[in-house]
């Protein structure tokens, strides 16, 4: 306790006594300052030792308590930052299909009664990041499959299957087991190479591993997932390249290969692509034989906008140098082929493909495939779509000549002459349930099957359910 000066004069004139008193006032605020200290120093040692560990005690003090759930608090959120970076970069999607379908006596294989078959297939993909060098950036991507059924068996019929999400693999049908279906790695690399990252328009990417060569060539966008639209092979991608058979891949679809695209998009509206594919094909597909005379595929594409809506166009050519004829013999196949996909409404889009056959002894030499998908915005349902596509698959002029002499069917019998057009037609209404579910019922026509014309019309009815995020 500080004294002014003036009172501790007044102090010493009043006397003896009064000096006393002052005195024995500042020896008792000395003692009180003095215990004070202790008080201090002994809430200050019982911090220290609170402090020193991590453990909580009802016996602390309060406010070791609350540092503690201060400092608690922030190594939880740099974990949550640490873990949130380590995921940076990281996606994964899964989806399991399940499909029954139901085809009449006179479309299915010995036309023997009815047939009602149920498969369900299993997908699920990983991205990852894949490091950098530089301002190039690396991606790995993996894909997972599994599932069982094989669906329908139909008699024969230039398209593959009414039911594209049938899996099964050759272990059979007591068996679920899954297969590493694609796994690659991609190089994404700006240019110009002196220009800065941010504003490069231009880019060239780099693509070699376990590929589904559909994820890069022949894509549209109403026409592409059978998990959600189109549920006929013919509908899903080009008819010669997947029915067909010039793709060439492994009994899964899947196939070893590289590609390098280029990418120009220094007009947004106007932008646009190239690239290039080599794939293995034949034993070269499943890895049990020499890659030689590949899939080799090459696409230009292109984005433009009518009216503010965006449309893809895309054209390609391919060649496959172990292409497989109808007659067994191995040889080169190749062909020309387009896919486009435009809007023209916010809520209606358009698609069409076409493939032509110019070298290879094939069932069917050109194939024609419209159609169109509508989404549910008029009737107050926007996530469900009607879609509805028409195909023409017209038989090869060689086939014609040769297939009466042949027994494509196995039956023990000569098949009818091939020819005109098979004819395909498709129905389908996606119904979205919640988010994460979606179920679509679906009709099949098959007029024409393999170009045979006294056959009776193959019709095949379905219920898709998936469930997916």
């Amino acid at each position: 306790m500080r004294l002014k000066p003036l009172a501790l004069a007044v102090a010493l004139i009043a006397g003896p006594a009064a000096a006393s008193d002052d005195m024995k006032a500042v020896l008792a605020e000395m003692k009180r300052l003095a215990d004070r200290v202790d008080s201090l120093e002994k809430h200050n040692k019982e911090l220290e030792k609170s402090l020193s560990t991590e453990r909580l005690s009802e016996k602390e003090p309060e406010i070791a308590t609350r540092l503690k759930a201060v400092e608690f608090q922030t190594l939880s959120m740099q974990k949550q930052a640490r873990q949130i970076e380590a995921l940076e970069g990281i996606s994964v999607g899964a989806s399991i299909t399940g499909v029954a379908q139901r085809a009449n006596r006179d479309g299915v294989a010995g036309f023997a009664s009815r047939q009602s078959r149920l498969n369900y297939r299993g997908d699920v993909s990983v991205t990852l990041p894949g490091g950098e060098i530089g301002d190039i950036e690396g991606s790995i991507f993996t894909h997972f499959r599994f599932g069982q059924g094989n669906g329908v068996g139909l008699r024969p019929t230039y398209t593959s299957t009414p039911n594209t999400t049938a899996f099964q693999t050759n272990a059979g049908p007591d068996d679920s087991f899954a297969i590493l279906a694609q796994a690659w790695y991609q190089l994404n690399v700006p240019l110009p190479r002196s220009g800065v990252k941010a504003n490069s328009r231009e880019s060239v990417k780099l693509t070699f591993g376990k590929i589904d060569p559909f994820v890069f060539f022949d894509q549209n966008a109403a026409a592409d997932d059978e998990s959600a639209k189109f549920l006929n092979n013919a509908f899903v991608h080009n008819p010669l390249l997947d029915s067909g058979g010039d793709i060439g891949a492994d009994a899964y679809g899947f196939a070893p290969g590289a590609i390098v695209q280029y990418a120009n998009e220094y007009n947004k509206d106007r932008a646009w692509n190239l690239s290039f594919g080599a794939f293995g094909s034949g034993p070269g597909a499943n890895f049990s034989g020499s890659v030689g005379k590949p899939f080799m595929i090459a696409q230009a594409d292109t984005t433009w906008r009518f009216n503010f809506l965006p449309g893809n166009y895309r054209a390609y050519l391919w060649s496959n140098g172990r292409g497989m004829g109808y007659d067994g013999i191995e040889r080169r196949h190749s062909g020309i082929g387009m896919s486009i996909d435009q809007k023209v409404a916010d809520y209606i889009t358009l698609f069409g493909r076409y493939g032509h056959e110019t070298s290879g002894k094939v069932r069917f030499d050109r194939a024609l495939t419209v159609g169109a998908e509508i989404a549910g915005n008029a009737w107050g349902r926007a996530a469900d779509s009607l879609g509805f596509a028409a195909g023409f698959l017209r038989t090869g002029s060689a086939y014609h000549r040769d297939s009466a002499a042949l027994d494509l069917d196995g039956d023990g019998m000569l098949d009818p002459r091939a020819s005109g057009t098979e004819r395909i037609g498709e129905l389908y209404y996606r119904y979205r349930v919640n988010s994460l579910f979606e179920l679509t019922p679906d009709f099949q026509f098959i007029q024409r099957p393999g170009g045979d014309g006294g056959a009776a019309t193959v019709k095949v009815v379905g219920l898709r359910a998936k469930l997916g995020f």
